[in-house]
């Protein structure tokens, strides 16, 4: 993130002798780095990450910029684990593949298919359990300003907003001609998309993670990875799974975590926000729960910013696949 905001900076510090307009920087991530994209478009110049950007030595400029194209954001990282489980909790068994770069240096990946243990489905229904409270916490509105929350069983707005996500793909896939058929779980009424069965829905896509999806009590995730020091190369970085611990693991400062969340900065007022947003999270992507990129997107547009969102039909996790679609959106807006 700090590399992130340093090359920003060097753009701007030398403007004057670089080809392009500094004034229209816009960054472009998958997963892990959609979320660095998320972040990069709403955090700029905010004076959290000046210590580390001196240390490196950075550019004396701004890091913000002026979009921000996000396919799939790995955000949120310490209510991901109870977003997940609020969408596929009741799902026991999981479908991955494991990726092992081979001698040639080429990765090769190997379908792993499973059940959750039992200690698993009590994890996963107790992280649903504490979904809620974060959702409600967060004082989310539609687009037409009426709340979005969820009732202590993870019903409500918030839900239903999240299934209207999903009927809009599937509209949109059957305007182009796509058969809806093969999914039992759409109501289509004369080439509509009238609503859909959830439940169903999730039963589809298939849950793709263990719980807990992102700080793994055994330290082993890509996430806690993330969050390791100079000293510790993993930790933990919820109170859950601190607490939970099947490694002694510590927990990272409460401060990195918060700068690794862009919802911790939409709304503050030192934070510089990008002006637009195009976010997309394919519509089966099972790596992070769709309600993470959701929420993403109303609260940005609360605080005003344009944001483009959009859950592409029959779309694992993946980004650039659309190509021709994202650099008219750019020259939508820098025309």
């Amino acid at each position: 993130m700090v590399d992130y905001k340093a090359a920003v900076r060097y753009l701007h510090f030398f403007a004057d002798e670089l080809p392009g307009d500094a004034s229209k920087i816009i960054t472009n991530g998958t997963s892990a780095g959609g979320a660095l994209s998320s972040l990069m478009g709403s955090t700029g110049n905010h004076p959290d990450y000046e210590p580390y950007l001196q240390a490196l030595g950075a550019a004396d400029a701004g890091d913000n910029v002026f979009a921000a194209s996000c396919y799939c954001p790995i955000t949120n990282l310490e209510h991901a684990d109870m977003a997940y489980e609020w969408e596929f909790c009741g799902v026991n068994d999981f479908h991955r593949a494991n990726m092992k770069m081979d001698e040639g240096g080429r990765p090769v990946f190997t379908p792993v298919d499973g059940e959750m243990t039992k200690e698993q489905i009590l994890v996963s229904a107790e992280e649903k359990a504490m979904f809620p409270a974060y959702v409600n916490s967060l004082g989310l509105k539609d687009e037409n300003g009426d709340p979005l929350t969820l009732d202590a069983d993870g019903e409500g707005s918030l839900k239903e907003y999240v299934k209207r996500v999903v009927m809009e793909s599937a509209q949109r896939a059957s305007d182009q001609g796509v058969d809806l058929s093969d999914k039992p779980w759409l109501i289509v009424e004369n080439g509509k998309v009238q609503g859909m069965d959830f439940t169903a829905y999730v039963k589809d896509i298939t849950r793709m993670k263990t719980a807990p999806a992102f700080d793994a009590l055994d330290l082993e995730s890509p996430e806690n990875d993330l969050f390791g020091n100079e000293t510790t190369n993993c930790r933990h970085f919820t109170e859950y799974s601190t607490a939970h611990t099947k490694a002694q693991g510590a927990c990272a400062e409460a401060e990195v975590v918060k700068m690794m969340n862009p919802m911790e900065y939409i709304l503050d007022e030192k934070a510089e926000k990008a002006q637009h947003f195009r976010i997309r999270h394919g519509e089966c992507d099972r790596d992070t729960s769709l309600v993470i990129s959701a929420m993403l997107t109303a609260k940005l547009r609360e605080a005003g910013c344009e944001v483009d969102y959009h859950s592409p039909w029959n779309t694992p996790h993946a980004g650039d696949y659309d190509l021709d679609e994202l650099f008219a959106w750019i020259d939508g807006i820098c025309g």
